[in-house]
């Protein structure tokens, strides 16, 4: 028996044209919306998404400025910048960093140094800046990744200028080096300013005229394809070079003073008394400057580093030492216009000095003493019992009152970073910086150059050339002229005029200039070995103790090891008449000024005054 179920057509029509009509309005809803949402796009916000679509398609690249050249006195290139070629990556836009590090090991040589400095400026630059993987490419490797460039995505060439100091170790102390902006630099420089800059100036004159020789950045617009490729230019403001700097320093006579020393180490400065215009600046040994600026291996940089020998340290403004007997000519005028000896006068030297009612005896170099002697006869054989006994006289006040005018105890200023002031000692600084009274015993010793006294070799010289001057005392400056960019000629830079030191009687500049003459043209002379025909040298030798030397032992210098022995120091001008260079010379653990410190000078003086001239 079959059961028929009966259909309700007319509701299930119903029930039909109603979902229909719900439908067909949630249909028309969302039509509308969209609709809506297309007019907000393309009217609303038409501007912004035409600005985003602009982005993508436009980009503004930095144009970094071509850094400065520097130049010696006369027109040698010290520091250029030499086209090369750099493997770098964008890490926002490789997918797989480690995979394409590999792969592009397998194409070109990339050794685990190149690998660990990647990683370094990685960790401190945007992931959008491109960063070098491998620096100075042979034309070959450029060649061989061009022909793959394709399978390495957010990996190309670039073509840069990269520093470079063609005189290496004789100049680096003088230039310094450039090298990577690091993360403390960032905080501290104007990122506008810097953009698309990688290096900045990080010591010497490198660093102190950072702003004259970086320049001002350009910019340009590119129109790039989907892949981030430019495809053309479209807007280019061009970027203001650095300008260029023309040093004091005279290339030649740079390297004739370095190697002078030979197998010694020291520092060398000499100066123009007529303008401070530092000719020659050498802290031996030096550095090759070129290592830092892509930045150092770790293998180099350990070796510099633990060095004896020290190559990073810039003796000749950082070196502190006592200046020994080179003080004698400036503590030998002061006694004369104090008015506490005359020139002739003269003083019993027996081999040592004692003060009243002590029994410590301050020894002579010579043991056996000296014997009646002048100022002259002080100055020419570097009698110590002389010294003393000045010293003791005038007391340690008026020695720092006639002495601080030189320039000793404070920085020249001279326009070079790192530079250090040596040490004057006083009453007033032992006080403050040791919490102890003066004793007279430090006041003898700081009449021979010892004892706290600290001079660097550039201060000296300096010291020197205002000796030199007759008083005139000048800023030593390292930069003689600026061009800026455009000018057919480079502008001078002014000559600094320090407060002149104030002699009562003119004589007493002859008294002095006649006994410096007799150091290195009398017979009994410390520097006589340098004496020639050509010009006349007015001078001064010195040691400064390394260690000091107990009342009842011997200095032997056979007998210890170099590293103890006395520094030598020898101080110059010449021509004697009409100085034309000073020089100062520190020869560390040389032993003897008159015949270690004293012919380096005369290579330098040689070269200035005589070769210069054919």
């Amino acid at each position: 028996m079959y059961q028929s179920t009966l259909k309700d057509y007319l509701r299930e029509s119903r029930l039909f044209r109603s979902r229909a009509i719900i439908a067909a309005l949630i249909v028309l809803l969302l039509l509308l919306l969209l609709a809506l949402h297309l007019s907000k796009l393309q009217i609303v916000d038409h501007t912004h998404f035409t600005t985003l679509s602009r982005d993508n398609r436009v980009k503004v690249e930095p144009l970094p400025p071509t850094r400065g050249l520097i130049y010696d006195r006369n027109g040698v290139i010290l520091a250029q910048n030499l086209p090369t070629h750099s493997l770098e990556i964008t890490p926002e836009r490789v997918k797989d960093l480690e995979k394409t590090l590999q792969e592009l090991s397998q194409l070109i040589p990339i050794s685990e140094n190149d690998i660990k400095r990647f990683r370094r400026l990685k960790s401190h630059q945007r992931r959008f800046e491109s960063i070098p993987i491998r620096v100075q490419l042979t034309d070959e490797e450029v060649a061989r990744f061009a022909v793959n460039r394709h399978l390495f995505p957010g990996v190309d060439i670039h073509a840069k200028l990269l520093r470079d100091y063609p005189k290496k170790d004789v100049t680096a102390h003088i230039l310094g080096y450039v090298g990577r902006i690091n993360k403390k630099e960032l905080q501290s420089i104007d990122n506008s300013s810097y953009s698309g800059t990688t290096h900045i100036g990080k010591n010497g004159v490198e660093k102190y005229y950072e702003t004259e020789l970086h320049g001002e950045v350009g910019l340009q617009q590119v129109e790039v394809n989907a892949l981030g490729r430019v495809i053309r230019v479209l807007e280019n403001k061009p970027p203001i070079p650095g300008k260029d700097l023309h040093l004091t320093i005279d290339a030649s006579l740079q390297g004739v003073a370095m190697r002078a020393f030979g197998e010694d180490n020291g520092a060398a400065v000499a100066i123009n008394p007529e303008n401070g215009d530092i000719l020659a600046m050498v802290s031996k040994p030096g550095f090759d400057p070129n290592l830092f600026v892509e930045g150092i291996s770790s293998a180099d940089y350990n070796a510099l580093k633990s060095s004896e020998d020290n190559p990073l340290f810039n003796r000749a403004i950082r070196g502190q030492y006592p200046p020994g007997s080179t003080i004698k000519p400036f503590i030998g005028l002061a006694g004369l216009e104090s008015g506490v000896i005359s020139a002739t006068q003269k003083k019993f030297c027996p081999g040592f000095f004692q003060l009243p009612n002590h029994s410590h005896k301050y020894r002579d170099w010579k043991k056996a003493g000296h014997g009646a002697v002048d100022l002259y006869d002080a100055i020419t054989q570097s009698c110590d019992v002389y010294y003393y006994d000045l010293a003791l006289q005038m007391g340690i006040d008026k020695l720092t009152e006639y002495l601080a005018p030189f320039g000793f105890g404070e920085k020249t200023g001279v326009d070079i970073t790192g530079e250090l002031g040596g040490l004057l000692p006083s009453r007033e600084w032992k006080k403050k910086a040791r919490k102890q009274p003066w004793y007279p015993g430090e006041t003898l010793i700081t009449g021979i150059g010892q004892g706290y006294f600290l001079t660097t070799p550039l201060q000296l010289a300096s010291s020197t050339a205002t000796l030199a001057a007759r008083g005139n005392h000048l800023k030593p400056r390292i930069v003689k002229a600026i061009q800026h960019n455009g000018e057919a000629a480079p502008t001078e830079q002014p000559v600094v005029q320090k407060d002149k030191v104030d002699i009562k009687t003119e004589s007493n500049w002859d008294n002095m200039l006649n006994a410096m003459l007799q150091v290195t043209e009398g017979l009994r002379g410390t520097a006589r070995r340098i004496r020639n025909e050509h010009y006349r040298i007015a001078g001064k030798t010195g040691t400064a103790q390394v260690f000091t030397v107990k009342q009842e032992e011997k200095y032997d210098e056979d007998k210890i090891d170099k590293k103890m022995r006395d520094h030598a120091l020898f101080m110059a001008f010449a021509p004697a008449e009409n100085p034309k260079i000073a020089v100062a010379v520190i020869v560390e653990n040389g032993g003897h000024g008159g015949s270690v410190a004293a012919p380096i000078a005369k290579a330098i003086m040689d070269h200035h005054l005589i070769q210069d001239k054919h």
